[in-house]
């Protein structure tokens, strides 16, 4: 049993568990947190789960944890961890079910006030236009399925070329493929390591929502903390934006669940020995380890292109009622595994970067990104939870040292969703919303309350501690007044 007495504060917002807590850690556990929140992530499993995540084979540096940590499968949600290149291990639970979840920002030219008079009717355009829901998804308030079905030939395409295949298909621009992270597309995709019924899941998946805490959320800049930054990613007060918020659906859920299964029965063969059998991983230059990485780098693919597909039908419905245009500001993966180079105990080093509700936020200077950025850093999008705010920072150069180029992913949960239910009826809280100016549109009205505001912690607070450890940089705030659920 963690206690505030077993955590060292080696600054004002970071806290470390030294490698003698238990004899199997490997290299410390670190998190992120004001001292107000402690109490809450005590109360749940997920610094156990950061210390077993450093115990896993080949992990260098630190195993890390953002504010927003809670409770997850193997990893803690808003767990960071990185291990050698190439004969450390990749681990599912280090990424996460749905592989890629992610977030993206859109910019219209529009103000609040101009949006106003069209409110009601962009709720349900954007609500009938854009699948939702469990399964192939409906759109909210409708029974009809998603409206894109690909064959197998063609899926494999999207799994190997991600936002390339929309922008081939006219989908999407080329200032779109240069603001997604990575340019919408990881390199290792291989359709040969994801199995057919995964495939078979995700055929006529592309371009929905899916349920759960993915959303479209049209809302406004509230405020401006830093002008230059805010100019150079064209954003203005009051100015409406739209955050797209999904992942790799039925797919990506489909190619964790399949590794998870092969690695656990593997496990014996190289010798691993876990306190968490949810942590299951192999060796990351091992067969499986391979075809594992292949499979989640075309599941990554997949949801850059599922975002890029609601992208174009938000358009679409943007364009016939309001006219004009949205920019894509970024697209930010946050379930994701990466090989990057970082310096490890003053020497720099290629490792496998784990990334489980957790953002990148590389700084200045940083080649992939637009031109335009690089003068400034990456932006980092943390949204918060449905009918609060969300944050625009920029990653800074601390978060290279500190969290090998990382940031909270959102706010974090504080309860469970079932927990979250008994409180208040979903139908309760869209008319509580509604008389705070926020449209909610959903196919799943009952199951609302999963979402609720309190359900989370405060945004605010969770962003304030990414500022004060140096990570990144507040450059707006946003607040909504349109979300389409699942």
């Amino acid at each position: 049993m963690i206690t505030e007495n077993n955590l060292t504060a080696i600054g004002p917002v970071e806290w470390e568990i030294p490698v003698s807590f238990r004899s199997d850690m490997r290299v410390p556990a670190r998190f992120f947190a004001s001292k107000s929140m402690l109490s809450e992530i005590l109360g749940d499993r997920s610094l156990e789960q950061l210390i077993d995540v450093a115990t896993l084979p080949g992990i260098v540096g630190v195993a890390l944890a953002m504010p927003d940590i809670h409770e997850g499968y193997g990893f803690p949600i808003g767990g960071v961890a990185a291990t050698q290149w190439p004969d450390g291990v990749i681990s599912p639970g280090g990424i996460g079910y749905d592989i890629n979840c992610g977030v993206r920002l859109l910019k219209s030219e529009i103000t609040q006030a101009q949006l106003e008079p069209f409110k009601e009717t962009l709720a349900q355009g954007l609500s009938r236009s854009i699948p939702s829901g469990m399964g192939h998804g409906a759109p909210s308030g409708t029974g009809h399925g998603g409206k894109m079905t690909l064959d197998i030939a063609e899926l494999d395409e999207v799994l190997m070329q991600g936002v390339g295949w929309a922008l081939n298909k006219g989908y999407a621009t080329e200032s779109d493929v240069s603001h997604t992270e990575s340019h919408g597309r990881l390199d290792g995709a291989d359709p040969a390591a994801v199995s057919d019924f995964a495939k078979k899941r995700g055929c006529d998946q592309l371009g929905t929502l899916g349920s759960g805490n993915h959303f479209v959320e049209v809302g406004f800049v509230e405020k401006i903390f830093d002008e230059e930054a805010a100019r150079v990613f064209g954003l203005k007060q009051d100015q409406i934006t739209i955050l797209i918020h999904t992942g790799s659906r039925g797919l990506g859920h489909q190619v964790a669940t399949d590794y998870i299964r092969i690695m656990l029965q593997e496990l014996p063969e190289f010798g691993i020995e876990l306190p968490d059998r949810e942590l299951a991983c192999l060796p990351f230059s091992s067969k499986d380890g391979q075809r594992y990485f292949a499979a989640m780098s075309a599941a990554a693919n997949f949801a850059w292109a599922n975002r890029q597909m609601i992208t174009y039908r938000t358009r679409a419905v943007w364009k016939q009622i309001l006219g004009g245009d949205l920019s894509l500001v970024y697209d930010v993966a946050h379930n994701i595994a990466k090989v990057e180079e970082h310096v490890v105990s003053g020497k720099l080093k290629k490792v496998v970067v784990h990334r489980k509700g957790a953002t990148r936020a590389f700084g200045k200077g940083f080649a992939e990104l637009p031109e335009e950025y690089q003068v400034i850093g990456q932006p980092v999008i943390i949204p918060g939870s449905m009918g609060t705010a969300s944050y625009v920072l920029i990653g800074a150069a601390k978060a290279m040292e500190k969290t090998f180029g990382s940031a909270c992913h959102g706010a974090g949960r504080l309860m469970s969703r079932h927990a979250a239910k008994r409180i208040q009826l979903g139908r309760e809280l869209q008319e509580e919303l509604a008389r705070g100016g926020i449209i909610i549109k959903t196919a799943a009205v009952h199951d609302l309350s999963e979402e609720a505001p309190y359900a989370y912690k405060d945004v605010d607070d969770v962003v304030d501690v990414i500022e004060l450890a140096g990570i990144a940089t507040k450059v707006a705030r946003l607040k909504p007044l349109i979300v389409v659920k699942g």
